[in-house]
């Protein structure tokens, strides 16, 4: 199966598309940007290629009469106990790699203990991390970077002082592992994996093997599909880092204003509002660009603000919106500037203003810049589209839809669940088109 791969490589993550010769989604994926974009490319590449693995699995099994209302439940069981296939790999080379860290004169010959007590943490990460992929677990992130580093710090601090040793003799062996082993993405054998995964949940779920229905035929059927990779573009903020020809970059603006004509073709203005930028959009029937607007300088009022201002409060960043959607009084902010929000973020709590309210205020700020930037791209046409990681958060949506509201009347908004892939959608579609013609030309 020919496929075309976008990579939007953002400043806070990198997301990969699969496209099919068709113009389908076979596959999403995403990954947190590293310092190495070349990792985050290759990372968020596999797991888009995992999605696509999955596309392929639900039509194999939705052919099957006897499994036909199965379908969601097996694939759901199926992605869980791939996840942890996945996530023991990667704890083990972390756990080798931590191992292998403890040596040299800042342990004072504590090597023995250092090891023993560091083995035993990995010992209870393995016992619990099938907890962790079970039915309604809930993660706060599915990183491995994330996961894992949360319940080592949980569990290392248990351990150590069991064994009398100081916490951060056990934390610096984990901070010196845990940036190789990111920056090495799982191994190879993704269909073994696959088949294990399998085996697990047939284990847990003999029903599933019911006579005449076993899953094993069709998910080796789509096993089997190779997914031919013709062509590849990349977009966004670490583009320029990658070895990538000329003939194989767009611009964001381009990928943007495409990907959000596809997911919506009625779109005229796009608003996009990623971790380093704010962009104002408008396009034409065709996606095709007209003109934009982009922040300029600095990354206020974008998602490293709402970053900083979550560390700031000391609160996860998916907490924020929540917290404001409490707010019926918000407050009224003067900057959007990370060099004085922390400032004016203090003052204001010292003063007793409730953190719903200036969160609420925060949000308003934020979309006001950008109804700014919009302006001066040429307004609101209907239809808008909203995308970007700001675009999940449900504070900054409803101060958006006031905002349109009061400047422009009714107009119709789109924000898909999948708003975060709209650069690599667009830039998936490039490489399609760009496939094609390398094949028209071939064959010519």
């Amino acid at each position: 199966m020919k496929t075309y791969v976008g990579i939007d490589l953002g400043s806070t993550t990198t997301k990969a598309v699969l496209l099919d010769e068709n113009c389908d989604v076979l596959g999403r994926g995403i990954t947190n940007s590293r310092s190495n974009y070349d990792t985050a490319c290759r990372v968020a590449s596999d797991e888009a290629r995992i999605d696509a693995r999955f596309t392929l699995f639900r039509r194999e099994l939705s052919a099957i009469h006897d499994l036909e209302d199965k379908v969601d439940e097996i694939l759901d069981a199926l992605e869980r106990a791939f996840r942890l296939e996945q996530f023991l790999e990667q704890l083990a080379d972390l756990e080798e790699t931590c191992l292998s860290q403890i040596a040299g004169a800042r342990f004072a010959g504590l090597e023995a203990g250092v090891k023993k007590a560091v083995a035993e943490v990995f010992r209870r990460l393995r016992d619990e991390a099938a907890a962790l992929f079970a039915p309604g677990a809930q993660r706060k992130s599915d990183f491995f970077r994330d996961i894992a580093g949360s319940r080592y710090h949980t569990l290392a601090e248990a351990v150590a002082q069991d064994a009398g040793l100081a916490y951060e003799l056990l934390l610096n062996v984990y901070d010196k592992s845990i940036i190789a082993v990111e920056n090495r993405p799982p191994a190879g054998g993704m269909a073994d994996k696959f088949r294990r995964a399998l085996d697990r949940v047939l284990a847990e779920h003999p029903d599933y093997s019911a006579a005449g229905s076993d899953p094993h035929e069709p998910i080796e059927r789509a096993l089997a599909v190779e997914l031919e990779e013709v062509y590849l573009v990349g977009t966004g903020y670490g583009r320029v880092t990658l070895p990538f020809s000329k003939e194989h970059i767009r611009s964001e603006i381009l990928c943007h204003g495409l990907g959000a004509h596809m997911m919506y073709p009625k779109t005229r203005t796009v608003l996009d509002i990623g971790g380093q930028d704010t962009k104002g959009i408008q396009v034409d029937g065709a996606g095709i660009v007209e003109n934009f607007q982009m922040n300029d300088r600095c990354a206020a009022g974008c998602g490293r603000y709402l970053g900083y201002i979550a560390d700031e409060m000391n609160m996860g960043l998916h907490e924020l919106g929540p917290m404001a959607m409490k707010s019926d009084r918000p407050a009224r902010i003067n900057s959007t500037c990370t060099v004085f929000a922390g400032a004016e973020l203090r003052d204001r709590l010292a003063l007793g203003e409730q953190r719903e309210d200036i969160l609420a205020g925060l949000h308003r700020a934020i979309i006001l810049r950008a109804m700014s930037i919009i302006s001066r791209s040429g307004g609101v046409t209907d239809e808008f589209t909203f995308t970007g990681g700001v675009a999940k958060n449900e504070a900054a949506v409803r101060e958006l839809k006031k905002l349109l509201k009061e400047n422009y009347g009714e107009v119709t908004i789109n924000i898909d669940p999948d708003s975060i892939y709209t650069g690599a959608l667009g830039a998936a579609e490039f490489a399609r088109r760009a496939g094609a013609e390398a094949l028209q030309g071939e064959a010519a």
